[in-house]
Formats: structure tokens, sequence, C-alpha cells
């Protein structure tokens, strides 16, 4: 594509075309996004017609480039937690068909310097499995269940 998106045979690339197959959706359940290269990606996709929803963790969301404040303006739906404890999980789901998972945070660093895996899954059982702690996690970090007064 003409957008400004990684090429070559890279992970990086390898990835980025994984995310561009999506044509119904995306869902994505992240610690940490700080990768411009994916956050290009994931507006890319929204904004040619993919629901696009992100569940992160809130004590990363405002880390020193983090991509979330980008994606929100863009207008990706984006859910956080809202405890103490992290958020850790690191997967993808592309068209509730195709699972991305593994240690790979979405981070310039991972992906530059890290020694990280990803692992790409089409395995209904193990898609499914994902996608329904996808809709449970984004279920309890819906705002209108946010209590903020005890």
């Amino acid at each position: 594509c003409s957008c400004p998106l990684p090429s070559g045979d890279t992970a990086l690339s390898r990835l980025v075309r994984r995310l561009l197959s999506a044509r119904r959706s995306l869902d994505l359940c992240l610690f940490s996004f700080s990768c411009p290269d994916l956050a290009r990606t994931v507006q890319f996709l929204h904004r040619r017609g993919v629901r696009v929803r992100l569940v992160t963790d809130a004590q990363y969301m405002e880390l020193y480039g983090s991509q979330i404040g980008r994606l929100r303006h863009a207008g990706i739906q984006v859910r956080h937690d809202q405890h103490s404890g992290y958020m850790h999980h690191k997967f993808a789901i592309v068209d509730q068909r195709v699972l991305i998972t593994g240690s790979l945070n979405w981070t310039t660093q991972a992906i530059q310097s890290n020694r990280e895996n990803v692992l790409v899954v089409e395995d209904a059982e193990y898609v499914k499995a994902y996608l329904d702690e996808f809709e449970r996690i984004w279920e309890e970090y819906n705002p209108a269940n946010y209590n903020f007064f005890p």
C-alpha cells in the first residue's frame, strides 16, 4: 500500500501483513503499545472501516511514546483496567478467526532489540478461548461499570 508502513520481509512487516488482512474486526489486548508503525497500521484499518477495539493497562497508557492517546484521538475504542494489578495480556484477534499472541509488547524496543515470540494460530478452539477472554475483559472494563467512590 502507499501508506508509510514497514516493507520488506522482517518480523514487523510479517506482523503488519497479518493485521492488514483484517476485513471486519481487530480486537487488541495489549499491555504496552508504543510502536508507531503498529499504531499506523491499526489507524489504517480503522479508517478502512474495520471495527477496532483495544484493551490496555492503565498504568502504561500515558508513558512517554505510548500510542494509546493517538489511537483514541483517531476514534478507536479503548478500554483499560481500574485496579492495581497489570492487564498483562499481549494478543490480537483478526476477524474472529486468527489469533496473534506471544511475549511481544507492541513497543519499538521489543521489536528492535528484545528476544520475543509471536505465535499465529487459526485453530477455532484457541481463537474462541481468547475471544471469550477479550469479551469478558471488554465488558469488565466498560466505563459504565467503574466504581470511583468505594
